[in-house]
Parts: structure tokens; C-alpha cells; sequence
């Protein structure tokens, strides 16, 4: 028996054969490419079912007389009794109630997320650690000490290969739950730095915002991993309090193109891309250590040596010293049916980036790597 990995799989669309082909999408990256339209409701349906497993909304809520949500590229607009995409926002008036005419498209409802309690867990990890940063990021050099690590139980995306996904089994309205203020009272004299990731801060950012600005007054610097989809001004204050603390802000950037960012994520990519654009305007305010890096998980068959020059070419066009690191893709959640990114792969996408003008370019997890392909 063929292991998932090496079995062969066939594009809904066009037919073509390939090992590399995502079984739950059912659809080739070429395809996703070049007709897009046409696949779109296959992606939709399978990117549904991911979530209806976890009791989440399966696509943004659009309801007419909803009420909106600001926080993140999303936009819901959640009617009576819906949550909003991540989970954590809720319409408080229900089908039925009597309200005044200035709430009648609902209250806004945050079960998690504000100052006053997030939805999380967090530790703390001896410097130097394994963060994608950690081979040009202040903390490298910190040994003795640690980082907080805040990992946030909510996210604005729906990657089917998500490594974090049990977070989703986290129940918002039952967790206990954290205040800013008991999250910054976590860090002690060996705290040197914090770094919001998770899931992902952009679904809470007025919890991370809070708890970092208490944090940065305490000499922490101040780090974000994230996939960029929050409000920019959210972003912009991020940004502010890692320039100031001597942070990094890390875009995790699953792909340049948008149809196949919205296949391996379920959404678009264009907040993240004019949020990383904004942040890495900055850069040359203070590019050592380097206020903004970017990532890439090399996905097979998706996001390939080409995908990652393009990458590279729109992050050099901005400054040619940010850093960029690619990393090795393991099969995890609705994906695991993809071998691990090959060597060739690898060696190929960094040679890309390079050729991109980038200068500095790693492979951020070579022992992930295989011979697979």
C-alpha cells in the first residue's frame, strides 16, 4: 500500500495526475492559476467543511442588517444570533428582540479579545528559540533568557494545512480566559522579549495591543508572527511598539498569487500584502535588528520556486536587506496527503529568491526537508 504521501491524485478540473495535489481541494495549482473562477466553489465547499466540524461559520457572515466588525480584512457583518468568522464576535441582539432604532442592526458582541479577556495560553521559551526570526532577531543572542510566548486561540484564516489547528477546539465562551493586565504581570527580570502569534494576534488584537504596550513599559521587546490580516491601523500601532522596543514583526505570506492564497487559506491576500508593504516601508528606520521579516511555507505542488520569486521580487522592490526565510512543509491537518517539501524544492526556491535580488535568504527548517519529489 502507497503511503498518502506517494499516492497518485487526480485534478477535479482538468484531469492532470500528480502526487502533489491536495486531496480535500481536489484541484491543481494550475488550475487554481489560470481558472480560478471556475474552481472557486469547489475550494468554498471544501474550506466549509473544515470549519463545520469546529461549529464555526463556514464563509464571513453578510447579513443585510447585520451588525459590522471592524477588526480584520474579513469584514463581517454578523446578523442576529451569528458569530463572526473567528469565532470570537457575536451579535447580541436576537431574531425577535425588541431594540431601539440605533441597534437595530445588533450589538457587537466580543466573547473574547478585548483588554478585559483573551483566549489563550502561553509560556515561556528559553532564548534562543526557534522563531522564524531567530537566526537575525535581538533575542538570538539572550541566552539566560526567555521569551513569552502568547499563543492566541483564534485566527482569521482557514489554512487546511494548519500545524496549530487545535486551537479551534477551544471554546471561547467557557476558557477562562486572560486579561492583558494578568498576561503582562506574566513576565519576570528574565523576560526579554514577547512574541504574539497562534493562531493568530489579528483576531485579538486590542487584548495583544494592550498587554504589549504594558509589556514595552517594562523594557520587553516587543515581537508579532503573523498572517497580516488586521485592521492597518491595528497593525501600524504593532509595528510602532516594535520599532520602539527593538522588535520584529514576522508576516507569515502563504503566497503572492490570490486565488492560490484564498485555496490554501480561504481568504484573500491583500490585506496582508498592503499591511506588509506598510511595515516594510519602515524598515530602513531601524533595519538591524530588522524590524520586519517575511516567511513562506513552500507547500508542494503550490507554492513552488516561481511563486517564491515573485515573493521575493515584490519584498526586494522594497528593500533588498529585509530578511526572508522559507521554511519546509510537514502534512498536518485536512493536508495529509503531500510529502514533506523536497530538498530540490528548497534549494530551488532559495536560489529563486536570491536571484530576486534578496540578500538574505535561509531555509528556516532544513530537517523537515525530503527526497520525495
Amino acid at each position: 500500500m502507497p503511503s498518502l504521501g506517494n499516492a497518485v491524485r487526480h485534478c477535479a478540473v482538468c484531469g492532470t495526475e500528480s502526487r502533489l495535489i491536495i486531496g480535500h481541494l481536489s484541484v491543481c495549482a494550475q488550475c487554481i492559476r489560470t481558472r480560478f473562477e471556475e474552481v472557486r466553489p469547489l475550494l468554498e465547499a471544501a474550506h466549509a467543511e473544515t470549519r463545520q466540524v469546529f461549529g464555526l461559520p463556514m464563509a464571513p457572515p453578510r447579513a443585510e442588517d447585520g451588525v459590522a466588525c471592524p477588526l480584520c480584512a474579513q469584514a463581517c457583518v454578523i446578523g442576529a444570533g451569528e458569530r463572526g468568522y473567528c469565532g470570537l464576535r457575536s451579535n447580541k441582539v436576537r431574531s425577535g428582540d425588541r431594540v431601539s432604532p440605533e441597534e437595530r442592526g445588533g450589538r457587537l458582541h466580543h466573547l473574547a479579545g478585548t483588554p478585559a479577556r483573551g483566549v489563550l495560553h502561553w509560556y515561556r521559551d528559553p532564548l534562543p528559540t526557534n522563531c522564524v526570526a531567530d537566526w537575525v532577531c535581538a533575542g538570538s543572542s539572550q541566552y539566560g533568557c526567555h521569551n513569552l510566548a502568547v499563543f492566541y486561540a483564534s485566527c482569521s484564516l482557514n489554512c487546511v494545512y494548519c500545524q496549530n489547528w487545535h486551537f479551534r477546539e477551544v471554546d471561547p465562551v467557557t476558557s477562562k480566559g486572560l486579561s492583558a493586565w494578568e498576561l503582562a504581570d506574566c513576565a519576570n527580570e528574565r523576560t526579554f522579549c514577547v512574541c504574539y502569534f497562534g493562531g493568530d494576534p489579528a483576531s485579538q488584537m486590542p487584548h495583544a495591543l494592550a498587554s504589549a504596550r504594558m509589556l514595552a513599559e517594562r523594557g520587553v521587546t516587543v515581537c508579532w508572527e503573523t498572517n497580516g490580516l488586521q485592521r492597518s491601523e491595528l497593525m501600524d500601532r504593532a509595528v510602532q511598539l516594535s520599532l520602539e522596543t527593538g522588535g520584529t514583526v514576522k508576516f507569515d505570506l502563504k503566497a503572492l498569487d490570490e486565488g492560490l492564497h484564498v485555496a490554501l487559506t480561504g481568504a484573500s491576500n491583500r490585506r496582508t500584502l498592503d499591511n506588509m508593504r506598510r511595515a516594510a516601508a519602515r524598515f530602513q528606520e531601524r533595519p538591524e535588528p530588522p524590524l520586519v521579516v517575511v516567511s513562506t511555507l513552500l507547500v508542494p505542488g503550490y507554492v513552488t520556486p516561481d511563486e517564491v520569486g515573485r515573493i521575493a521580487c515584490l519584498i526586494a522592490d522594497i528593500h533588498p536587506h529585509i530578511p526572508y526565510v522559507l521554511l519546509g512543509f510537514a502534512p498536518h491537518f485536512y493536508v495529509p496527503d503531500l510529502p514533506r517539501t523536497s530538498v530540490r524544492h528548497a534549494e530551488a526556491a532559495l536560489q529563486a529568491a536570491g536571484a530576486a535580488g534578496l540578500t538574505r535568504v535561509r531555509i528556516g527548517n532544513r530537517h523537515l526537508l525530503s527526497h520525495a519529489y
